[in-house]
């Protein structure tokens, strides 16, 4: 007898009566003598993805075990898609049932019109739910990540990967937790350009750290200009991937811990109109690590208007960065402790490497050969 293989179908339908598609659907999968249904997550309802103006879907995930092999059971899906209505070619259109095969085994395939794993699970919140439910400790076979993980990176949202977009990726974290050499890492192994924090050229942070609070504002301004013509969409080409040691989000972290009351009233006008300007990221690193850590770093680069520095200042940002990422929506983000990256082994930087691609459209990797 052939073995068994432990298989996950992607249940989805937005057109007619959505609970009864996919009642049948998991009718016809029990009722074929190759597919046994073992078990079935919760379906709920999700907002349309590609052209929003559409119903609602319904989505869940089925646990079926098949001695099909994976495009024998590509096939039989389709035509139980065709069998219930679904008409050819119709994607990011509104269908009566969609069922997609996500995982097979642990098997990778790559084949004229079949992948294996499905190339959208890891940015598909709908998706991860429902084999979270059924299988938290399962790892996606490409990615090596749990399927727990990458369901934590989108914060309950889902993505799309859009070619048209700035490839942006930014490293975030605490003053001294190692944004900027990770950041540099990165861009040198995606052939990317790094976009980096003006640290060096911003004429009154010194000054700042030094204590006159007076050229607080002017610092502030001074980044808050300097990122957002940095991530102008219009100098960003579509054919790069770009590496910030940043995240444009912190600078009302920073504006409202550094600002006297009248001065972050007026940064607070100014703010939004660049905001909006500013290009957002495909995907953020975030890095953590302790407030204790971070200030040795800064104790060893020894730049001399950070020597003065505070752990009582680290903590309250590290706070503010976890609030911010604790509600994040824009965009996926990957946690990363800093001591994981210790010495920055081979190993560990390619397994980075290979999280980060996930999340960068096709058209973006030109430069990298990828495409």
């Amino acid at each position: 007898m052939t073995e068994r293989v432990t298989s996950y179908i992607g249940l989805g339908s937005n057109l007619g009566d959505r609970e009864r598609s996919i009642r049948d659907a998991l009718q016809m999968l029990g009722n074929n003598g190759s597919i046994e249904v073992a078990r079935v997550s919760d379906i709920r309802e999700t907002a349309p993805l590609g052209q929003a103006e559409q119903p609602k879907y319904l989505n869940g995930v089925a646990e079926v075990r098949t001695a099909l092999e994976p495009a024998e059971l590509l096939q039989r899906l389709k035509a139980m898609e065709a069998a219930l209505g679904r008409q050819p070619h119709t994607s990011w259109q509104p269908r009566p049932i969609d069922l997609d095969l996500l995982l097979y085994g642990d098997e990778v395939v790559n084949a004229s019109g079949l992948t294996v794993p499905h190339s959208d699970i890891h940015l598909r919140s709908f998706v991860l739910d429902g084999l979270c439910q059924l299988n938290p400790g399962l790892v996606h076979p490409l990615l090596k990540e749990p399927v727990s993980e990458l369901s934590r990176r989108l914060g309950g949202g889902s993505f799309l990967l859009d070619p048209q977009a700035p490839q942006v990726v930014s490293v975030a974290g605490v003053i001294g937790v190692g944004k900027t050499t990770l950041a540099r890492k990165l861009a040198r192994i995606l052939s990317a350009d790094v976009l980096p924090e003006p640290y060096d050229t911003n004429p009154f942070l010194p000054q700042v750290y030094a204590g006159k609070a007076e050229l607080a504002l002017d610092s502030q301004l001074y980044f808050l200009v300097n990122r957002a013509e940095q991530l102008n969409p219009d100098r960003l080409s579509r054919e790069k991937v770009f590496v910030t040691d940043y995240v444009f989000d912190k600078e009302l972290i920073y504006a409202r811990r550094l600002l006297d009351g009248r001065q972050l009233q007026l940064y607070e006008s100014i703010y939004p109109s660049f905001a909006r300007k500013a290009a957002k990221p495909v995907l953020v690193i975030y890095l953590e690590d302790s407030p204790a850590n971070c200030l040795e770093r800064i104790r060893i680069r020894n730049r001399p208007y950070e020597q003065k520095m505070r752990i009582e200042f680290l903590a309250a940002l590290d706070t503010d960065y976890r609030r911010l990422f604790a509600n994040w929506k824009a965009c996926p983000v990957i946690r990363v402790p800093a001591s994981r990256l210790t010495g920055y082994a081979n190993d560990v930087v390619e397994h980075l490497v290979r999280q980060v691609r996930a999340y960068i459209a096709v058209a973006a990797r030109l430069a990298e050969g990828k495409a």
